[in-house]
């Protein structure tokens, strides 16, 4: 004899829909959902139903809940994910290239995806980011400038409908971030880097919105080769310039020639 159908508990339901969310990425990790009272009329629901759900998610990791009550999403791969990532990259500077070679194929794909997939509601995040970069690109102090690049690129990481390279560039955004602001601080060494950086995230931005996929991918793949490219470039002329210096203070450490 089969099982009688029964429809599914609330809370499970609740917990679902909830957990559908953060899985696609509509629920970013550290955003603080509702109260639970406004939360349970939202979802019009009973708060206990609600409680039971959110706990749920809770055990499974989805959400973190903080002191005074407030419920945050919880990032799918954690420190211990990133945090090993990070510390070979400080202590191997070679390391950075392979990063910045990582992030070369990620970019390009998401890009190429984003121009086939994204949605109008992600052209115009990706549109709002690209606007906010070029507002800041007016200012001397370019933190502002750096900021909206990491929020662009985090954007077309949406927008390429991808979960599992979302999440994974989601849990990397620190280092991303970190990255950008450290990439600009180095390359504005060169000149004219500002204006060559926004003509490559505007041609990045206009295949993307023209739903070029090629164009957008081939876009991507220029600005992180420029951008590794240049870097490698400065670092040797640190380099040269470290023995340059060295040969000047030689006269620290040899004695003096004999009369």
């Amino acid at each position: 004899m089969t099982e009688p159908i029964r429809p599914a508990k609330l809370a499970d339901a609740i917990a679902d829909r909830l957990e559908r969310l953060i899985l696609e990425g509509s629920l970013r990790p550290g955003e603080r959902l509702l109260p639970e009272r406004e939360l349970a009329h939202r979802f019009d629901v009973s708060r206990p139903s609600l409680r039971e759900a959110l706990e749920k998610l809770e055990r499974r990791g989805l959400l973190v809940s903080e002191r005074g009550g407030a419920t945050r999403v919880a990032p799918l791969l954690d420190e211990s994910f990133t945090a090993p990532l990070a510390d070979v990259v400080n202590s191997n500077p070679e390391a950075t290239y392979d990063y910045l070679e990582f992030r070369g194929i990620a970019e390009s794909s998401a890009a190429y995806l984003a121009a086939l997939r994204g949605t109008s509601v992600d052209r115009e995040l990706i549109q709002e980011c690209f606007a906010a970069m070029e507002a800041a690109h007016q200012k001397e102090d370019p933190t502002d400038e750096a900021n909206a690049d990491a929020d662009f690129h985090l954007a077309i990481y949406e927008a390429s409908h991808n979960l599992f390279m979302l999440h994974v560039m989601r849990s990397l955004s620190e280092m991303l971030r970190n990255d950008v602001f450290y990439n600009r601080a180095t390359l504005y060494l060169r000149r004219n880097v500002r204006e060559l950086l926004l003509a490559q995230h505007r041609a990045i931005h206009d295949g993307i919105i023209a739903g070029d996929p090629e164009t957008a991918r081939q876009a991507a793949r220029d600005h992180m080769a420029f951008t590794s490219g240049a870097l490698k470039e400065i670092a040797k002329a640190d380099a040269r310039l470290e023995v340059s210096l060295n040969r000047i203070a030689r006269a620290d450490v040899l004695a003096a020639p004999p009369r």
